[in-house]
């Protein structure tokens, strides 16, 4: 079983979410949110952690806030629990994918103004003149990158891989042998975001901020 939740930050709700939740975590993790300088990155960073908590709770998985754990590339996992996953957020969005199955990647970017020049060193060649021949090429530039940014978050070595060492050609990519499928999650018209899977996939939304993963 393979599912996404979303949700949006509210500033609205700020005070409330702190109140209700936030003892519930580690005092390391309550630290770091309290001393975030702004509300929106304190509730991005809460709302991630909730988000994971209720898909476990989904996927009927036992799970304890000190069984989370860091690798030697500072990517979080379970400990005792095979659930794989992984959380990104920009903007208002935070976005949680979980799986039971393999690896999995994903990231979201509000897509804003930005000097796409200033990136043509992270993308090959092929990935640039494809990009520069879109008519929409801001658009076109976070359709590379998300797809690039959630390979590397499910090959879980981080920025010690170049975006530019791998390829992303028809959704697909190949790191250090490793196939990587990839599938447009569409979340809001203002953001890019994209899932990463080392199987071929199949999506299906089935309610509010949850969208479910079928491999196919």
């Amino acid at each position: 079983m393979t599912q996404i939740l979303y949700s949006y930050i509210s500033e609205e709700n700020h005070n409330y979410l702190i109140k209700k939740y936030l003892n519930e975590f580690p005092d390391d993790f309550k630290k770091k949110v309290l001393e975030y300088r702004k509300w929106q990155d304190g509730q991005l960073s809460l709302l991630g952690r909730l988000l994971l908590r209720r898909g476990l709770q989904n996927m009927s998985k036992n799970y304890e806030e000190k069984s989370l754990n860091y690798t030697s590339y500072s990517k979080p996992f379970l400990i005792d629990n095979n659930t794989k996953f992984n959380i990104s957020h920009s903007g208002e969005i935070v976005v949680c994918v979980l799986s039971d199955m393999n690896d999995v990647g994903i990231d979201v970017e509000i897509i804003h103004e930005i000097n796409i020049e200033d990136f043509e060193s992270q993308m090959t060649k092929s990935e640039w003149n494809n990009m520069t021949l879109m008519g929409d090429r801001k658009s076109a530039f976070f359709d590379y990158w998300t797809q690039k940014e959630a390979v590397i978050k499910a090959d879980g070595k981080g920025l010690s891989v170049p975006l530019k060492s791998f390829e992303v050609t028809n959704r697909y990519a190949k790191i250090n042998d490793e196939d990587y499928f990839l599938k447009e999650i569409f979340l809001d018209e203002k953001y890019k975001c994209h899932l990463a899977f080392k199987d071929k996939i199949d999506v299906m939304i089935v309610g509010p901020n949850i969208v479910m993963i079928h491999e196919l």
